[in-house]
C-alpha cells in the first residue's frame, strides 16, 4: 500500500520503518504510536531524501527532544567551524539540528549537514531567500518564497519553520496592542516587513495549500513558527501572541486534512507563573499538536547566562507538556555561539528535557537518576562518571581537588554522609579525627 507521509501511513494502518525505530527507542507499542501519529499528536520528521537519518519521534508520551541551532552568517562565515558544531551536537546525542544560515553558500553547508547528520534537520527558508535570489526582501515574490521551501525539501530537510500565522489579521492585532519589544522572531519580522512593504497578505498563509503540496511530496514536517513570540517578559501571553496561536491552530487542521505533519512553535520570554497556562493553551488551541519552545527564558537580565534562564523555563515547560526544546546558549542575545557555547547550551537543555521527563512520568526516565543515586551510595566514582551527563567535567573537577581518602571528596572528607552511613549500616566504627582501624 502506498503512502505520502508518516501521517498518511498511520491513517492507513501502515507501519513504516521509521515508526518501528521510534517505537523501539521509546519502548512504545507500535499501534499506540501509530494512532498518535494519525491524530497529529506525534510526528516523525523524516524527509524521503534524508538518507542518513536516524528517526526520532516528537510528541505525546515520548521523551522530550532537543534541537541545536547553528549556521553561517555574514559576520561569522566559517563552514568548517559550523561543521565542528554539527559533529559536537551529534556526539552529544542532540535529536535535531536547525541550520539557520543566512549568508553565502548556504546550499553547500545545508547539503553537507544533511549528508552527515543522523539527527533530523530543520531550516527557516525565509532566512535563505534574500541570499538565494540576491534580491532585497521587498522584491521577492510569493512564488519565490515557496520555491525556496521546495529547494530545501528537495535537499532533504526534515522540518521547516514557516511563519504562516503572521497574516493580516494577526498584524492588525499587533498594531493595536503596543509591545515593549515588538516582533523579535527574525523570520517573523522579515515576513511582517515584506507584508508592510508590499501591502500584501503573507504568501505562506495565502498559498498555504501550495505549501502543503510541497510537504506531501517530500514528507516535510511543518514547524509553524511563532512570529509573535514574546521577546520580553512584559510581552508574554499578550493579544498578539494568542491571536497568532489561534491562527496556527486553524492551519494545523488544514495541514492534517492533507496528511502533513505539524509542530507548533512557542515562546519565547515568559515569567515562571505563565508557563503552565501557555502549555495548556497551545495544546487546546492547536489540537494536541507537538509543542516546540525556545526556552522559555524566565528573566531578561542575564546575558551570558541565558542557557540557565532558558533551562529553568524549559524544565517547567517540558513538565507541563512541551515536547521539543530548542537549546539556548550563553551567547544568546550577544553573538554567534562558539563550540564551548554550543556544548553548554546542549547540556543545559538536556538537563531541562530530562527533568521534564521525570515530572511527566515518561517510562524509564527516572531509572537513570536511580542508577546515579545507587553509584553515589556505593561511592563508586567510575560508575558516577559513566552515568553523568558530562563525564569530562565531572572527572576534571574531582582531579583538580583530590581528597585524602578516596571514598570521599574534598567537600566533606571523612564527614561524608554516604561514607559514614555505609560504615554504620555495616556495623563498623566511624573514625573522623583518627585513622581508620
Amino acid at each position: 500500500m502506498n503512502y505520502t507521509t508518516q501521517m498518511d501511513a498511520a491513517k492507513k494502518g501502515i507501519t513504516t520503518k521509521e515508526m518501528e525505530i521510534v517505537a523501539k527507542k521509546e519502548n512504545m507499542d507500535i499501534e499506540i504510536l501509530k494512532n498518535l501519529i494519525a491524530n497529529g499528536q506525534i510526528v516523525i520528521p523524516s524527509n524521503k531524501n534524508h538518507t542518513s537519518l536516524n528517526p526520532e519521534g516528537v510528541g505525546k508520551n515520548l521523551r522530550t527532544k532537543i534541537n541545536v541551532n547553528l549556521g553561517i552568517s555574514k559576520d561569522c562565515y566559517n563552514i568548517d567551524e559550523e561543521m565542528k558544531k554539527v559533529q559536537l551536537a551529534l556526539d552529544m546525542n542532540a535529536e535535531a539540528i536547525m541550520d539557520l544560515s543566512s549568508f553565502g553558500k548556504t546550499e553547500e553547508f545545508r547539503k553537507e549537514l544533511i549528508a552527515n547528520s543522523s539527527a533530523m534537520v530543520g531550516t527557516v527558508p525565509i532566512y535563505d531567500a534574500v541570499g538565494f535570489y540576491d534580491k532585497e526582501l521587498k522584491d521577492i515574490t510569493a512564488k519565490e518564497f515557496l520555491d525556496v521551501v521546495k529547494k530545501h525539501a528537495k535537499d532533504g530537510v526534515d522540518f521547516v519553520t514557516i511563519h504562516a500565522g503572521i497574516n493580516k489579521e494577526t498584524a492588525a492585532v499587533f498594531k493595536r496592542n503596543k509591545r515593549l519589544t515588538n516582533i523579535v522572531s527574525r523570520g517573523g519580522s522579515l515576513m511582517y516587513a515584506w507584508m508592510e512593504l508590499n501591502n500584501k497578505e503573507n504568501p505562506f498563509f495565502e498559498y498555504f495549500d501550495d505549501l502543503l503540496e510541497i510537504c506531501k511530496e517530500y514528507d516535510l514536517t511543518l514547524s509553524l513558527g511563532d512570529a509573535c513570540r514574546p521577546g520580553s517578559i512584559k510581552d508574554a501571553s499578550d493579544a498578539c501572541q494568542i491571536k497568532e496561536l489561534m491562527i496556527l491552530g486553524e492551519l494545523t487542521l488544514r495541514a492534517w486534512d492533507q496528511n502533513v505533519q505539524v509542530i507548533i512553535e512557542g515562546p519565547g520570554h515568559m515569567s515562571l507563573d505563565e508557563i503552565q497556562a501557555n502549555m495548556i493553551l497551545e495544546k487546546k488551541l492547536c489540537h494536541g499538536a507537538p509543542f516546540y519552545v525556545l526556552g522559555p527564558i524566565v528573566t531578561d537580565i542575564a546575558p551570558g547566562y541565558d542557557h540557565i534562564t532558558s533551562a529553568i523555563g524549559g524544565a517547567l515547560a517540558s513538565s507541563f507538556g512541551a515536547d521539543f526544546l530548542c537549546y539556548v546558549t550563553p551567547a544568546e542575545h550577544l553573538r554567534l555561539p562558539n563550540l564551548d557555547d554550543v556544548k553548554e547550551g546542549i547540556i543545559a537543555t538536556k538537563i531541562a528535557a530530562h527533568s521534564g521527563d521525570i515530572a511527566k512520568k515518561i517510562p524509564g526516565a527516572i531509572d537513570w537518576d536511580n542508577k546515579m543515586s545507587k553509584a553515589r551510595q556505593e561511592l563508586d566514582w567510575d560508575k558516577m562518571f559513566d552515568l553523568c551527563i558530562d563525564p569530562e567535567k565531572a572527572k576534571r573537577y574531582r582531579k583538580e581537588s583530590t581528597p585524602e581518602h578516596n571514598d570521599s571528596c574534598t567537600m566533606c572528607g571523612k564527614m561524608c554522609s554516604m561514607r559514614n552511613m555505609n560504615k554504620i549500616m555495616q556495623g563498623k566504627n566511624i573514625n573522623i579525627l583518627r585513622a581508620d582501624n
